[in-house]
């Protein structure tokens, strides 16, 4: 009854806190210029099926998707054991699913054999990011936290794996040895092949084993709780926020860039006298972003979503030609900047009060222009993530309320309305080059 009513306590405070930083996130995201992105449903379900759960964009690095398609199958399945775990803690059962039978016994095995395809997996990651040092994990933007969040993150895994495997071994001696409590039930390929033996060799005697199966089982559990609450503050919360991301993917073609309605109807107006002013239209009061709160909560939501991957830094062709430009910083930055407002709200019970800095404080206009919008970030990206809209967004703050575009870009503007054209000739002298023409 102890154990049980600790775990209650301990599963109840693992809760709150976790809901608490939900909660956060959420109103965070919320302070987003509202959108409706709740068109075509169907084709918005099908989006989601194939891009977060069939993990499809993945596919284009094949090495990658097989490691990400294991951890993910793992993190989705094994789940299932945790249920089994969560209801054996509150009700002080054990192996309570076992009544499946062969069902069950076929499940633990397919578990083991995914705990251990995950432990193998994550050792590679690990290789890959820290002894053969990929080049788009390298990173500037990536020095500090990010680094060591991903590194936290796959250490996690690897000792959670590993706990999972020790409890069964010990466990399944157990079985066979007739102790209380034990009953026999689920299959062990890993577990037995490869623990077993060890605990077998060291003669160990039942209390101890009992003593091993409890430690791995409530290291286990633990360990789940810390990285449930560990997620809201990392790069991994794409495990939850990818799915909705993309079932709110923009379905337009890559192509297209938003229009600015309020300009379109500004212009409308002013050009069309006889134009009617739509009922309840306020003037424009500002134009482009300037801080976090004036994009969309797409686009909030999409930073929170960021894996830190890299694919669409290391696809784009600016940052390959050694532009500052880098698709993930802007992501990252734009998360950072969201999380500085949100504490900013939270230590001013609920208001925001002014910092003197804004998204651009984080994002240099470098990086803006530089980017040449070819969309390649929005395609490369695993979960249909846009830095580029947000690029374009902060753009058009810079030209219509600071009047800062690059020398080349004004020229370009003040061509088009003297002469309707980019190039710095007489609308009269435009077919002139036809004239060499026989």
């Amino acid at each position: 009854m102890i154990s049980q009513i600790l775990f209650v306590a301990l599963s109840s405070v693992a809760t709150y806190f976790f809901a608490k930083n939900i909660g956060k996130i959420r109103r965070n995201i919320l302070l987003g210029k509202d959108i409706d992105l709740s068109d075509n449903k169907p084709l918005r379900w099908k989006t989601m099926l194939k891009v977060a759960f069939g993990q499809t964009k993945m596919a284009a690095r094949p090495v990658p998707f097989v490691l990400h398609f294991i951890v993910y199958a793992g993190f989705i399945l094994i789940n299932i054991e945790v249920l089994e775990i969560l209801i054996d803690g509150v009700f002080g059962t054990h192996r309570v699913l076992s009544f499946l039978g062969p069902v069950y016994d076929l499940a633990i095995g397919f578990f083991e054999i995914l705990a251990c395809g995950v432990l193998v997996a994550c050792i590679i990651f690990l290789c890959r990011r820290y002894v053969i040092k990929l080049a788009r994990f390298q990173s500037p933007e990536l020095k500090g936290f990010a680094n060591r969040d991903a590194a936290n993150i796959l250490i996690v895994e690897i000792v959670l794996m590993a706990a999972l495997l020790k409890m069964n071994a010990a466990d399944q001696i157990l079985q066979s040895h007739g102790a209380d409590h034990y009953i026999k039930a689920g299959s062990f390929p890993i577990s037995s092949w490869l623990i077993v033996p060890i605990f077998n060799g060291l003669n160990l005697s039942d209390a101890t084993l009992i003593i091993f199966e409890r430690i791995a089982w409530w290291f286990h559990i633990i360990g789940i709780f810390l990285f449930m609450n560990y997620l809201p503050f990392s790069k991994h919360f794409h495990v939850i926020l990818a799915f909705p991301n993309t079932w709110y993917s923009n379905l337009k073609a890559k192509g297209e860039l938003n229009n600015m309605a309020s300009v379109t109807q500004e212009v409308k107006l002013m050009l069309d006298p006889s134009a009617v002013v739509p009922e309840g239209y306020q003037p424009p009061t500002s134009f482009g972003v300037k801080d976090v709160t004036d994009l969309t909560w797409k686009n909030l939501m999409e930073a929170y979503t960021c894996t830190e991957c890299g694919r669409c830094t290391s696809s784009c062709p600016q940052n390959q030609t050694g532009k500052l430009l880098s698709p993930r910083k802007i992501m990252m930055d734009t998360r950072d900047r969201l999380e500085e407002v949100g504490k900013n709200i939270d230590a001013n019970n609920g208001t925001f009060v002014d910092d003197n800095k804004n998204l651009h404080s984080y994002i240099s206009e470098a990086e803006l222009w530089a980017c040449n919008t070819c969309n390649a970030c929005v395609e490369a990206c695993p979960i249909n993530i846009n830095p580029m809209e947000i690029i374009v967004e902060m753009r058009r703050y810079k030209v219509m309320e600071e009047s800062a575009a690059p020398a080349s870009i004004n020229s370009m503007f003040s061509n088009i309305e003297n002469n309707q054209a980019p190039w710095q000739f007489s609308p009269a002298d435009r077919a002139n080059w036809t004239k060499e023409v026989g």
